[in-house]
């Protein structure tokens, strides 16, 4: 008589981690508690953002000539007669100044949205790929955790993706002069090197 044995470990296993999907979930972006600071400027870009000067003064909008100096760094800077600007003297320039700031009253930041955007163009892509990890952790080779940091490593790249690669709308000509380049959301690349995800885990559900 043969005596027969099942392992179902393996099955057992599978049950936990097909219930283990429904408890996570990624959230994707730029978290102001990782970065504040570049949490702030994603949104500027994403949505657009009217900057207005207060109690009737102007923005100082540096040149590249400022060298990321503040105005109060700046020695004999005055206001030329007649000019929205502020320079400094310089009898080798053709007109006799150099000109560290423009003055605005207000400045207009345009949506360059790269978060929605690419969730609108990538959605059915990133469901097609989730799709493609559940089948791997149905054939034992994942598990549920594995499944959403994929995913999420997948979207974030995407998001970088769009970050390197929108074009429109362009960087004003003093931006492009300042930065040295034309990209409108890459400078340092530090905007992009901040998208990331995380995983979230719901230990209510039962």
């Amino acid at each position: 008589m043969v005596d027969i044995q099942t392992d179902d470990s393996g099955f057992k296993w599978l049950q936990k981690e097909l219930a283990e999907l429904d408890r996570y979930s990624i959230e994707i972006g730029i978290f102001g508690d990782d970065d504040s600071f570049y949490a702030m400027i994603a949104n500027v870009h994403e949505f657009g953002m009217a900057i207005h000067a207060k109690n009737g003064k102007y923005l100082t909008i540096p040149t590249k000539e400022a060298g990321g100096r503040k105005a109060s760094e700046i020695p004999g800077l005055f206001r030329p007669k007649g000019k929205d600007v502020l320079a400094v003297a310089d009898k080798s320039a053709e007109n006799g100044i150099k000109v560290m700031f423009i003055l605005k009253e207000s400045v207009d930041i345009p949506e360059r949205s790269f978060v929605r955007s690419t969730f609108d163009e990538k959605n059915d892509e990133w469901m097609d790929f989730l799709e493609r990890q559940i089948e791997k952790l149905c054939d034992l080779e994942i598990d549920a955790q594995t499944v959403f940091n994929r995913l999420g490593a997948k979207i974030a790249g995407d998001i970088q993706e769009k970050i390197r690669d929108i074009r429109t709308p362009k960087n004003s000509p003093i931006t492009v002069q300042n930065k040295g380049s034309d990209n409108p959301l890459i400078d340092t690349g530090g905007l992009r090197n901040h998208v990331t995800w995380k995983l979230v885990r719901d230990d209510e559900l039962v």
